[in-house]
């Protein structure tokens, strides 16, 4: 039951033309996610770009390593059905072991942390697996067919670049503003970076304005994509604020008549204000800001931050999908979708949960219906979505998610991307439930999207 080798060949259509980041998703992008969360002494992969008559293609939520992903974990599940294990038991047997990190055992990948087989044990338990095979006895009473499926997904966040910040403190309208190199599409940037500098300055939410990537202001960006923005920007608002208060320390000596030495900033504690340490006397950030203000020579009242990062972080978590085939209509159902993400210390539940909802639809999407159809002379019939399968509400379950928080140790705050991880571990799960409850019919194999045609011929003995 121990993985000897991984070997993979990717034929990747690039479409007619190439995209700025069409090379990219099937070769770089996925380099070494094929062996998945395991102990892996060997791989070899051999990626062959081609052009073909079709649109082409470019980065799109986890570019890449859904499709590393889906490789590696239904080999586990082919496995483990050939050699006659349960799908829990060959990963445990394979999975890094917590005490073995910080890996460096290529080509398994170099996590700095986690705890694989805790996320599997708790997904189990909310997924109520030992109950499955009873809800499988009633469903085929009632001519539904039943799977459960496993997918252990590990995604690997941008890093080896650059981000900026800058923090300015006006004085004559009591705000704070901040400046960074993201750009936000939805993820809730504002949100996150206004937590940051209100709990670094202590200053309230409303006295907070964020700006989202100014070239007038910032040298620069790293830009947002490869789930990196929150370890990113928080370095450099980390910089920026360690910078804007050492210049507030100097004017607070002045006027508090004290030594820069003695000045202490007590915004951690919730008041933002200089004080002389072991003393009563203040002065507020505000205040400061305004006093800055009125002496040129002085300048502005605020920080610039930059921040690198060279290592990758390593969000990583169990999905289970139970699924329900109807055999006269090959309509399907998902019953329950569980995950159990470890995305290190989260500043946000609220924020995380509606990434983690987001991508387990997109994933699920790409799974279940989406698909760009041609004719035979090449016309894209699926142009618009009046003909474009997409996922719904409707079509999906609440989903069952929570967390484990082992903190990255590449970061200061312990973070771990969590923008695209649903993304990437939701597909195997769902195609590994499927091809479960398709046993009775010797299914082995099936390709994405799983259509109610495409059940209904398989139930019906075609093909």
């Amino acid at each position: 039951g121990r993985i000897l080798a991984v070997q993979v060949s990717t034929i990747a259509n690039l479409g007619a033309y190439q995209s700025q980041f069409g090379p990219f998703i099937p070769s770089l992008a996925p380099r070494g996610m094929h062996v998945g969360v395991y102990m892996v002494p060997a791989m070899h992969n051999r990626v062959r770009a081609v052009y073909t008559n079709t649109v082409p293609v470019d980065a799109y939520r986890g570019a890449g390593r859904p499709e590393a992903s889906y490789v590696i974990e239904r080999l586990m599940e082919k496995a483990a059905r050939e050699m006659k294990l349960a799908p829990d038991e060959i990963r445990r047997r394979n999975f890094v072991p917590p005490g073995a990190m910080p890996l460096n055992a290529p080509p398994s990948l170099p996590f700095d942390s986690g705890d694989f087989a805790r996320n599997l044990d708790d997904a189990m338990a909310r997924a109520d697996t030992d109950g499955f095979g009873a809800r499988r006895a009633a469903a085929e009473k009632n001519g539904k067919l039943l799977g459960l499926g496993f997918s252990y997904y590990v995604e690997r966040t941008a890093a080896g670049m650059s981000d900026y910040a800058r923090i300015a403190v006006d004085g004559k309208d009591s705000m704070v503003h901040v400046w960074t190199g993201q750009q936000t599409n939805g993820q809730g940037h504002e949100t996150t970076w206004t937590q940051l500098i209100s709990s670094r300055l202590g200053v309230d939410a409303d006295k907070i304005k964020v700006h989202l990537g100014d070239s007038d202001v910032l040298p620069g960006g790293a830009g947002t994509g490869g789930s990196k923005a929150v370890y990113m920007v928080s370095g450099a608002i980390s910089d920026a604020g360690d910078k804007l208060i050492e210049k507030g320390r100097e004017i607070a000596a002045n006027e508090l008549e004290a030594a820069k030495a003695d000045i202490e900033y007590r915004g951690a504690e919730g008041e933002p204000v200089f004080a002389v340490a072991g003393t009563d006397k203040v002065i507020g950030l505000f205040d400061v800001a305004r006093i800055a203000e009125t002496q040129a020579d002085l300048g502005a009242f605020a920080g610039d931050g930059e921040y690198s990062q060279k290592g990758n972080t390593f969000p990583n978590g169990a999905h289970i999908c139970e699924v329900e085939i109807d055999k006269e209509t090959g309509v399907l159902r998902i019953l329950r979708f569980t995950a159990v993400d470890d995305f290190g210390h989260i500043l946000n539940p609220m924020l995380v949960a509606g990434q983690v909802h987001g991508g387990i639809v997109q994933g699920l999407g790409q799974a279940m219906g989406e698909h760009a159809v041609y004719d035979v002379n090449g016309q894209l019939v699926t142009g618009s979505f009046m003909d474009y399968w997409m996922p719904r509400a409707d079509d999906f379950p609440h989903f069952d998610v929570s967390y484990n928080e082992v903190p990255s140790l590449s970061n200061a705050l312990g973070v771990k991307g969590a923008g695209e991880a649903g993304t990437v571990g939701a597909p195997a799960a769902f195609i590994n439930a499927v091809i479960d409850a398709l046993k009775p019919y010797g299914i082995e194999e099936i390709d994405m999207p799983v259509t109610p045609l495409k059940l209904w011929n398989i139930v019906q003995g075609g093909r």
